[in-house]
């Protein structure tokens, strides 16, 4: 089967400090997404985590934060988020606080460009990272976080098993 609704997402949100994010909610903002479609909740996955982590470090290392999806070959689904650091008058640079409700709402506003019926985005607009979110034969959600010391950007990643977004098929 081939893959579909393969997107990525920049936001800039609002100002503070990054913090570390608890696993149980970032599954629960997940859940909160999914039980609007019907869709059973997911269950954290540690190796997905893992993997997650391992993404991130290298979008962080190799990639100056720059979102770039990881080459699954069907293995498990993706989302990014990307958030800037706030910037100052002055120049300085600040982490911004992003947490998994940010994150996994921004993916979940997708909802507006999606069309059930006719099973695809509106014309020019994302809506695969809805459709990874809500997507019901998914029963895993692993997720990682990395800050660019530099730059105070982050590169949230959060990896999907079993993958959702396969073309012709319906998320719910």
């Amino acid at each position: 089967m081939k893959r579909g609704l393969f997107a990525c997402v920049l936001l800039s949100a609002s100002l503070a400090q990054a913090q570390d994010f608890d696993a149980n909610e970032m599954v629960s903002a997940h859940n909160r997404w999914r039980k609007t479609v019907g869709a059973p909740p997911l269950s954290y996955s540690t190796d997905l985590a893992a993997s997650a982590q391992e993404w991130a470090n290298h979008l962080k290392q190799d990639n100056h934060c720059r979102m770039q999806h990881s080459k699954p070959n069907g293995r498990y689904g993706e989302n990014l988020f990307w958030a800037s650091a706030v910037q100052w008058s002055d120049g300085r640079r600040e982490l911004q606080k992003v947490g998994p409700n940010t994150v996994v709402d921004d993916w979940g506003s997708e909802r507006s460009n999606y069309n059930y019926k006719s099973n695809s985005c509106t014309k020019g607009k994302m809506c695969g990272h809805y459709t990874q979110l809500v997507w019901k034969t998914t029963t895993t959600v692993g997720c990682a976080v990395a800050i660019c010391e530099d730059s105070h950007d982050q590169i949230w990643v959060c990896q999907y098993q079993p993958p959702g977004n396969w073309v012709g098929k319906k998320p719910y």
